[in-house]
């Protein structure tokens, strides 16, 4: 039996309640990481650093209990409950980013990630198998992909392999090459370079098409990241078109506040002009307005300024710091939940929860002038727990406001 044991060690592998898994590599990136931002940039500190870490290590113990579970009878398998029942591929890459960070603190991280990573390889798009189905149990209107799962995917795919090497059980970087080659190839317009909200969208479609992208899939960090990573420029490509979309809405239609709107249309009186999408362009009555997906914009612009210290993100993430902090008097709990683009509060929106707050607090580091604000607003959301949606976006954020978020191919900050 030892022999055996021996054997099965040797191979890379170990017995553990009769199924053979890998073993773990020692993370090089242990948390927590402390990374320094852009110069000007602000962090809370009001806390200590010791504090701080032990805040990310609390909410990471709760969404782990709540959210992450192994799949029945495959224990080998992980997915991200974004409900009874249900995964939807947005979870699973908050869940392997999240994980990957957390290495070092959580003993079981790679096994961890390894097992959510087979889960999503387990589920292909019906349209791009290299991408996954954006929601689970595959219901019709679910079996296609949705950027932003794949976008994240990729980016943690990045994470393990700086984490971990790429010499074990999964080759990260070459499964992170290939999926970033497919959404470059089937969710990135051809002539627009914008994404596309998944694969079932054909560039020239109608309602739906190259031109009309969801505002919160504008991820310049990780674009930048995708382009130092693979070396291909056409991710500069992507990185300008998107911020020429946000600047241009910001101006146009949210001069004071800078706020975004969920889904963008073409606007037709303008060669490949954008406008704020119609009511109930895709998912609802508020489709035009900041709610419930653009609601992460503030965090997605805000990383790419901290990390990357790019000048157009910084301005961007900027504007909105400067009007939540004026529109709600430096109050955390006046935030409300989701506005019209002129900064107007939506009717039915008087309500405190972290999705809108979190970030907000990642765009107001990007503000110096904004200390006491950033540390009240910090202390609203690190010990608030509402679902999985809230819980993962509030995460990712505690984790940029601690300085434990990092970026593999940006070595001046890391």
């Amino acid at each position: 039996m030892l022999k055996t044991l021996l054997v099965i060690c040797l191979a890379g592998g170990m017995l553990h309640g009769g199924v053979v898994l890998a073993i773990a590599s020692s993370p090089r990136r242990p948390f927590p990481q402390h990374v320094v931002y852009a110069q000007g940039t602000i962090g809370p500190n009001h806390r200590t650093q010791e504090q701080l870490d032990d805040d990310v290590r609390a909410f990471y113990d709760h969404w782990k209990a709540a959210y992450l579970a192994r799949v029945p009878g495959n224990p080998t398998r992980y997915r991200v409950l974004s409900g009874p029942g249900r995964t939807v591929s947005e979870g699973q890459g908050y869940g392997m980013i999240i994980v990957a960070i957390m290495a070092g603190y959580d003993p079981d991280a790679q096994g961890i990630f390894d097992g959510l990573w087979y889960y999503t390889h387990d589920h292909p798009s019906n349209i791009d198998p290299r991408l996954m189905a954006w929601e689970i149990p595959e219901d019709v209107g679910g079996e296609d992909s949705a950027f932003d799962g794949d976008a994240d995917i990729a980016y943690a795919l990045i994470l393990a392999d700086a984490q971990w090497g790429s010499e074990g059980e999964v080759n990260y970087r070459a499964e992170a090459r290939a999926r970033i080659s497919a959404i470059l190839e089937s969710t990135i317009g051809p002539q627009s370079h914008l994404p596309t909200l998944g694969d079932w969208v054909k560039p020239d479609g109608n309602p739906y098409n190259q031109y009309t992208p969801r505002s919160s899939d504008f991820m310049p960090a990780h674009f930048r990241a995708f382009w130092h990573f693979t070396g291909d420029a056409a991710w500069e490509d992507v990185i300008m078109a998107s911020q020429r979309v946000i600047s241009s809405l910001q101006q146009a239609y949210s001069p004071e506040a800078g706020l975004l709107p969920d889904f963008i249309e073409q606007d037709s009186r303008t060669d490949h002009g954008y406008r704020p999408a119609d009511p109930n362009f895709l998912e609802g009555r508020h489709d035009g307005d900041y709610y419930y997906n653009a609601g992460r914009a503030p965090w997605r612009i805000a990383t790419d300024a901290l990390l990357n210290n790019d000048g157009v993100s910084m301005m961007q993430a900027r504007r909105i710091a400067d009007w939540i902090a004026a529109a709600t008097d430096r109050n955390p709990e006046n935030i409300r939940a989701g506005y019209h683009l002129d900064g107007t509060p939506i009717k039915g929106s008087d309500y405190f929860t972290t999705f809108f707050v979190a970030p907000f607090g990642v765009a107001l580091m990007t503000q110096p002038g904004e200390q006491t604000f950033l540390d009240a607003l910090y202390d609203a959301v690190y010990k608030t727990h509402e679902d999985y949606y809230e819980d993962s976006v509030t995460l990712l954020c505690l984790l940029v406001m601690t300085g434990n978020y990092w970026e593999p191919t940006v070595p001046q900050y890391n």
